[in-house]
């Protein structure tokens, strides 16, 4: 289904709610379906799978004035760019890839339609859009727990180094957001926990499919690693975290005097125990290879 027409299509929420529930090999199968075989008929049962999940990261912007027809365009837009790059391989769940996608794209349509003073696009101000608030909040929650007064040239100067942008970028968006077209700092009506708009802005800086990916493979490979660990003996597994993994790193010779063995002896058993771990991680294969690239 185009994604012009579901946006447009008041009941589009209703149906994404009765969408059916992928499983993990279900989805994984659809993903590496559209991947290698560019089919289409895949991707339209990934995309409506999980357009509900693009419609709820939509519906988090939804405050700020846009349309809400608009932001689920723009969150569609994400899913679909999602589902092109997502690599069932890596064994993250597509809905964990997904979603840094989907509100990247809302993100990005949010400042470019928030004022009429545009906002800019670069990595530091899209930084100082969705965090400079939030940052000069908790500055003055700080300073006046100290009883100490910050006047605004200091206040913008910690800004400046928190975020780690140059300081006249933060004075220019300080203007940008004190206009009138901007309520950033506006209390939500009958929110109890007295939150600003700018708290329902996700955060930029942490938001990146990379990072997704990253973390997943880092995992894995601890996982892998540690499982390669358990195929060694004890001594072995003792040898390499005194050389390798010890705050400071252990000799050949101390090692073979607490273990009563020649300091040729302990080489050979590390050296040893390092081609028991390959093997093991060889038998993960090209999932390892990838990782490592």
């Amino acid at each position: 289904m185009a994604l012009d027409t579901m946006a447009h299509d008041n009941a589009l929420p209703r149906r994404a709610m009765k969408a059916e529930m992928l499983d993990a090999d279900t989805e994984r199968n659809l993903a590496i379906a559209w991947r290698d075989n560019r089919d289409e008929a895949a991707l339209h049962r990934l995309i409506t799978a999980y357009m509900r999940l693009a419609i709820s990261q939509a519906a988090k912007f939804k405050r700020y004035g846009a349309p809400m027809n608009d932001l689920i365009q723009e969150a569609g837009l994400g899913l679909m760019k999602a589902a092109d790059k997502f690599d069932p391989d890596r064994g993250v769940r597509f809905s964990t890839y997904a979603v840094w996608w989907i509100k990247a794209s809302v993100q990005d349509y949010v400042m470019r339609n928030w004022s009429l003073v545009r906002t800019g696009s670069t990595s530091s101000q899209k930084s100082l859009f969705f965090n400079m608030r939030r940052v000069q909040a908790r500055f003055e929650r700080e300073a006046a727990n100290r009883g100490e007064n910050l006047d605004r040239a200091q206040l913008l100067q910690r800004i400046a180094m928190e975020i780690g942008v140059p300081l006249r970028d933060v004075e220019m968006m300080d203007g940008r957001l004190s206009g009138s077209d901007f309520s950033l700092n506006a209390q939500q009506s009958g929110d109890e926990e007295g939150r600003e708009w700018i708290d329902t802005l996700a955060d930029e800086g942490e938001t990146t499919a990379e990072r997704v990916s990253e973390d997943h493979d880092q995992a894995q490979l601890r996982r892998w690693i540690s499982e390669a660990m358990d195929e060694l003996s004890e001594r072995e597994r003792f040898i390499l975290r005194q050389r390798k993994l010890a705050d400071d790193p252990r000799t050949l010779e101390s090692l073979g005097e607490e273990l009563r063995l020649s300091k040729e002896r302990v080489r050979q058993l590390e050296a040893a125990a390092y081609v028991k771990m390959r093997r093991t991680l060889e038998q993960h294969g090209e999932a390892l290879s990838s990782m490592l690239v």
